[in-house]
This record gives structure tokens, C-alpha cells and sequence, in this order.
């Protein structure tokens, strides 16, 4: 026998309220065989791709000699009249890794303070499964897009003859600093809006991603490695990532959320008369 609620639902054309959420701690769900299965396809893939860019056969993308640079867009425009610095290559790979290695240490401080394990590994899968995506599909758009650096914009000024002969010298686009910084950070500022909703904790880890991916971003464009649209794009895209992974993994809203659309007749005299019809949801 039906619960009168799915009976009625049957019957009527009028949209149901949903239960509503069960009051608490929102949690997350990790498949240990799905989501290590992306992990590990996300991450080989990346691989993958590393490897064939290493070897030099993907020709580089050449910059026609009649090519105008008054067409670029106007904030890339700067890259092209600024001396590259290397301490600023240097400053936004530690800004790299210090975002990774919070990415390794968050996990277990989590663990630590919910006192338990599973809130550790799940946190740690998310984080991983982030990373992976974002660096798969990073190393994708770089290989289509094939944009040259600024570098090789650079060196090809008031030179006709030259070619770029190094694949890496066309993967400007986009870049995977500043997106693999955006995806941590917006992984563990979801993460501790879901887990410290009422604390300072989100915020200040919202504060700290939001500088730590423009410090890596404006030291990706100081050192020559990209234009500034580079390091937006990847910032963007990497924080997508960040947010649409633990978003998925929930277990709260997302699966007690029901989403209902239907319609009906907005009412018997117009019905008779042809008739118009109400769309109504609830969600």
C-alpha cells in the first residue's frame, strides 16, 4: 500500500512539498571504487599527455610574421613590453606547492577535529579527485588551444625567421598554476563552509585561496609564463572543479532536495473555452 503522499502524487497534478532535510551536520558520500576510479583515469590521462608534450613531436603553434599584436586583448597586451622575471617563476611554484601541501595536511586536521578517520579520507579524496580532474583537463585545453607564451611573442619581435621550436612554448593556455591553486582553494573553502557554517573558519579560508591563486596568478604573468586572460581562465576553471566535486559528493541537500515540475489547467472556464495551462514546480 502507498504512503498517502506518493498516492497523492499519483493522482494530482499539483506539486508536492518535499520532505524536509534532516536537521544537522551536512556529510559527504565517496565511492572508493568510482571515485578512485576518476582519480586514477584523471591523473593518467594527465600523465599521458605530460609525457607527449615532453617529447617535442606536438609542433608547437607559430606566430604568423604579419601577425599584429595590437589585436590581442587589451590586458595582454603588457605581457609583451615587460622584462620576464625569474624570481617571480620561483615565487608562484612555491605558491604551488604550499597550496598542495595544505591540500595533504587539511585532511587529516579535519580528521583530528571531527575525531574521525572517515572524515579524513573522505576529505582527502575529494581533494585528490579535484586535483586530478583539474590537472586532466588543464593539460587537454593547453594541447587543443596551443596558444604561444608571451616569451616566444617576445623573441619573435622584428625577427621573420623565427620558429618556436619547443612545445612547451605553446601552451600558454591556460594555466596550470593558477588552476590547480583555484581548485584547492575552492575545495577547502566548500569544505569548511559545509563543516564550520557559523564559525570565521570559511571565511578566512575563502579570504586565504582568493589571495593565494591571485599571488600565483600575478607571479605566473611576471615571469613571462602566461597573459593575464591565461591565468584567468585557469582560475576559473579550477575553481569550478573545486566547488562542482564536494558539491557532487554530498550527502545532504542534494539527495533530499527534490525537484518537481508539472502542469495543469489554470482553471475549468478557460479550459472550456480552448483553454490555458499553469506550469508550476517546486524545488
Amino acid at each position: 500500500m502507498q504512503p498517502p503522499k506518493a498516492a497523492e502524487r499519483n493522482v494530482s497534478l499539483e506539486p508536492q512539498l518535499a520532505a524536509p532535510p534532516v536537521v544537522g551536520r551536512a556529510t559527504f558520500d565517496v565511492d572508493p571504487i568510482a571515485d578512485t576510479g576518476i582519480i586514477v583515469l584523471a591523473s593518467g590521462f594527465a600523465f599521458v599527455l605530460e609525457l607527449i608534450n615532453s617529447t617535442g613531436e606536438i609542433r608547437p603553434q607559430q606566430i604568423a610574421s604579419g601577425f599584429d599584436r595590437n589585436n590581442l586583448i587589451g590586458i595582454d597586451k603588457a605581457s609583451l613590453t615587460s622584462t620576464p622575471s625569474a624570481q617571480a617563476g620561483t615565487l608562484s611554484n612555491l605558491g604551488l606547492g604550499a597550496a598542495v601541501a595544505f591540500a595533504m595536511v587539511d585532511p587529516i586536521v579535519s580528521g583530528f577535529r571531527e575525531r574521525s578517520v572517515q572524515t579524513g579520507l573522505v576529505d582527502a579524496m575529494l581533494y585528490a579527485e579535484s586535483a586530478s580532474l583539474t590537472l586532466g583537463f588543464t593539460d587537454m585545453v593547453k594541447l587543443a588551444v596551443r596558444r604561444p607564451r608571451p616569451g616566444a611573442y617576445i623573441a619573435a619581435q622584428g625577427n621573420p625567421n623565427y620558429q618556436n621550436t619547443s612545445t612547451d612554448s605553446a601552451l600558454s593556455f591556460f594555466s596550470g598554476h593558477a588552476s590547480m591553486t583555484a581548485t584547492i582553494g575552492a575545495t577547502a573553502t566548500y569544505l569548511a563552509f559545509t563543516r564550520s557554517p557559523h564559525t570565521a573558519r570559511p571565511w578566512i579560508t575563502l579570504a586565504l585561496a582568493t589571495a593565494a591563486t591571485a599571488f600565483v596568478s600575478v607571479e605566473r604573468v611576471r615571469a613571462g609564463k602566461h597573459f593575464p586572460t591565461d591565468v584567468i581562465a585557469g582560475s576559473v576553471a579550477g575553481a569550478g572543479i573545486g566547488v562542482i566535486v564536494p558539491h557532487l559528493h554530498r550527502t545532504e541537500d542534494v539527495k533530499q532536495r527534490r525537484v518537481w515540475v508539472g502542469f495543469a489547467p489554470s482553471d475549468e472556464l478557460s479550459l472550456a473555452h480552448g483553454g490555458t495551462m499553469l506550469l508550476s514546480g517546486t524545488f
